[in-house]
């Protein structure tokens, strides 16, 4: 049975560690933890999760794109669990666009990312993926990523100009007052 799990904050020195490489895909505790993160992503309205947010040093997160509160134009898609995953290939042109963490609550910036990324991951039942991801999933995918080497993504905004709060993203971005 999955369990929502608490979603640690900007400070947490889990969240600044390069996490662990799972060598045992079918390992009971990943399995459940792959289950978990699917269930806590969906209760907490967001597109993707790391296992580092919710205080697990593991190379693993989910992509889970779908209409929410905070993404209301994602596009919808089966929640993927990425194990071990890796970029090998990007790109030449890169975009800038808004996003928000589950981890840094009440702000969005502007990023810039690769507008299409070719990646490799090992899935839930042990199998080699590859995948290339565009545009939006493509970002969330890279978002993501860079939890497992310990970065978020307010370390890649350029200026502090290209950050705003929560609520004044919700009224420019989508016209709600």
């Amino acid at each position: 049975m999955s369990e929502f799990r608490a979603i640690i904050q900007l400070g947490d020195p889990i969240l600044r560690q390069q996490a662990t490489w799972v060598d045992n895909t079918q390992d009971e505790h990943i399995q459940q933890l792959i289950d978990d993160l699917t269930a806590t992503v969906a209760k907490a309205n967001g597109v993707g999760i790391a296992a580092p947010q919710v205080a697990a040093s593991y190379r693993l997160f989910i992509v889970a794109s779908r209409p929410n509160l905070r993404y209301p134009n994602a596009p919808v898609m089966e929640p993927t669990a990425m194990i071990n995953p890796r970029i090998i290939a990007h790109s030449p042109e890169i975009v800038k666009g808004w996003e928000g963490c589950l981890s840094v609550p009440g702000i969005r910036g502007l990023v810039p990312r690769y507008q299409a990324v070719e990646v490799a991951y090992t899935d839930r039942n042990g199998k080699l993926q590859k995948q290339k991801l565009t545009d939006f999933v493509a970002r969330i995918f890279q978002h993501e990523y860079d939890h497992l080497d310990g970065v978020v993504f307010i370390d890649r905004v350029e200026n502090s100009f290209d950050m705003i709060s929560e609520d004044e993203y919700q009224k420019t971005v989508f016209n709600h007052t």
